[in-house]
Formats: structure tokens, C-alpha cells, sequence
């Protein structure tokens, strides 16, 4: 069953340029984990002020950030990342508040049985 995960950040606001630059594009081989950990349709949104949100789908979350948790490529890119968040105490990929999903259109019209 497919889980939709969304959580957001604080990017510095006087680095957002160089956050995209970070992005455009990530490293290929933090692109396979990302992959390998069953992470997909993953995409992250910014604001002008620095509010981060990203979103993905996956299968399995707990077993997914296990895998990211124990990879050293995903260790090497989350310090690589690390110092353009604002009060981020730990690694993004592990810190990151989770929001909750309080609506979903195609889960609301399965439900309506027409």
C-alpha cells in the first residue's frame, strides 16, 4: 500500500539560490539511494521565505529511512546540505517534520462509490 509522506524545512533565506543550485542537479549517486530506499514521485517546493515542503510516495517509510539512515552516500549529502537549514539539530533527512494528510481527493471519491 503506498504511503504519501510530506514534510517541511527552513532553508536560510539568504541561501536559497545557492540551495537550488545544490539541487540542479542532486548527485547521481544520492539520486540511486533516494531510488534504492523506495522513495518515489518525490518532489521538494520552496517559498520565497525559505519554507521547505517535500513529498513523496513509498511502500514501506519505516524500511525506507532505515536505508537512508545506514547509507554513507546519504550521510555524505545531508552534510553537504546541512548548514544552508535554519535550526535543523540533526540531519534533514531525519529531523524533518512530517505533516499530516487531512485530505485526499481520489481516496474521498473511491469512497463515494459511485
Amino acid at each position: 500500500m503506498t504511503t504519501r509522506v510530506c514534510f517541511q524545512l527552513q532553508v536560510d533565506p539568504s541561501r536559497l539560490d545557492e540551495y537550488r543550485e545544490r539541487h540542479a542537479p542532486v548527485w547521481p549517486r544520492m539520486l540511486r539511494e533516494i531510488e534504492a530506499s523506495g522513495r518515489r514521485n518525490y518532489s521538494i517546493f520552496l517559498r520565497p521565505d525559505g519554507l521547505l515542503i517535500g513529498y513523496y510516495e513509498t511502500d514501506d517509510p519505516i524500511a525506507g529511512d532505515r536505508y537512508l539512515a545506514g547509507s554513507q552516500i546519504a550521510a555524505e549529502w545531508e552534510e553537504h546540505m546541512g548548514d544552508i537549514f535554519e535550526n535543523l539539530g540533526g540531519r534533514a533527512d531525519q529531523v524533518a517534520v512530517e505533516l499530516q494528510e487531512v485530505f485526499h481527493l481520489e481516496d474521498q471519491l473511491a469512497a463515494l462509490g459511485d
